[in-house]
């Protein structure tokens, strides 16, 4: 991000100083943080001799396949096999498999930021800090110990289908979605299974209170499990209003002319930031280091910008015409140890309202 796109640099810090002070007062500090480490031809040459890495990430899974088509066209010889599940899905696949000895992931990636509070306590990551990273990322992007770092940030928007209603009809804040006119006609995706929803949903819960989801849980809103699934459910034309779900997807379908719009409701958009790390005891550890310095390449988060319309905290990447700068979007920002204090809540009341 460059000038009117940069996230408040005092907020930021704020957030993960908190989060900072949470994971230290879990589990004493590591005794250094790792050197940077740069791409050496010593690197590529290992990781080819492993030949592939193994990838768990929450990302849509055609705009991540295509980000690994990427890589294995800049680095011929390692493949990158990708699994793909919603956010919470893979914090309780990885924690199975720990708990069963199986070490299958290479590289997490997850738009849960709590995940890395708690994988991290666990000693489940192993540090390390890409050049890139440790000369160009903010400071507050970054764990202290080099466990891992934000790779990415998803805005949980909301949206419409612009051959269903007009855009002065469409509604302008999550209050609207309220009115009954919308009654039966709304799609959101679930914070049980999608990471971007169980922080938007704390998110909003902190700004409106409880008393806003018990409202909307009786406007028979259609229930799916994945921030990437109500994007497509309007583009469809099977629900008109998308009460939360991934803006990178609704841009992306914007662009290539599908039927929708973003709306970034007044009483502010939640902003859920997406980690990535390498796991302890990876099959492919040199894959693994190639593969995350990629990603946060400029060329690599360039392109997570371009394709994906995923939002970089490269302070090199551009943002592409026609999409809104952060600095004009009000943002709903949360505090990821508080959050993490509160998803047994959040599955609870969620659960209560929309009765699933």
């Amino acid at each position: 991000m460059m000038g009117s796109d940069r996230i408040g640099a005092a907020a930021s810090l704020r957030r993960l100083a908190l989060a900072a002070g949470f994971m230290l007062a879990a589990e004493p500090a590591l005794a250094a943080a790792p050197a940077p480490a740069p791409i050496t031809p010593a690197l590529i040459e290992a990781a080819k001799k492993e030949g592939k890495v193994v990838f768990y990430t929450s990302i849509d899974v055609q705009v991540i396949e295509n980000l690994a088509k990427s890589f294995e066209a800049a680095y011929p010889g390692v493949s990158v096999q990708v699994e793909r599940n919603g956010a919470e899905r893979i914090f309780q696949r990885l924690a199975q498999e720990r708990g069963s000895s199986i070490y299958a992931a290479d590289v997490l990636e997850s738009s849960d930021q709590t995940h890395f509070l708690a994988w991290k306590r666990q000693g489940w990551l192993e540090p390390f800090l890409p050049t890139e990273v440790a000369e160009k990322w903010p400071a507050a992007e970054r764990d202290p110990d080099g466990c891992f770092a934000s790779v990415r940030y998803t805005l949980s928007a909301m949206g419409y289908n612009t051959k269903q209603v007009k855009p002065e009809d469409a509604p302008k804040s999550y209050a609207d979605l309220l009115d009954k006119k919308w009654s039966g006609k709304i799609v959101k995706a679930h914070p049980g299974y999608s990471g971007i929803i169980m922080t938007a949903t704390f998110a909003i819960s902190q700004a409106l209170g409880w008393e806003y989801f018990e409202k909307l849980g009786k406007q028979r809103v259609m229930q799916l499990q994945s921030a990437t699934e109500p994007p497509k459910k309007i583009a469809l034309g099977e629900r008109a209003i998308m009460a939360d779900g991934s803006e990178y997807l609704v841009l992306q379908m914007k662009e290539s002319g599908s039927p929708v719009d973003v709306i970034y409701p007044s009483e502010g958009t939640p902003i859920a930031i997406g980690g990535l790390a390498i796991a302890k005891n990876m099959p492919h550890p040199n894959a693994a280091k190639l593969f995350v310095s990629y990603f946060f390449s400029r060329e690599g988060q360039q392109l997570m910008s371009d394709v994906a319309a995923l939002r970089s905290f490269h302070p090199e990447v551009k943002l592409k015409a026609g999409r809104k700068p952060l600095s004009e979007i009000k943002i709903l920002r949360s505090d990821p140890a508080e959050q993490e204090k509160a998803m047994e809540t959040i599955k609870q009341k969620y659960a209560q309202y929309f009765g699933i």
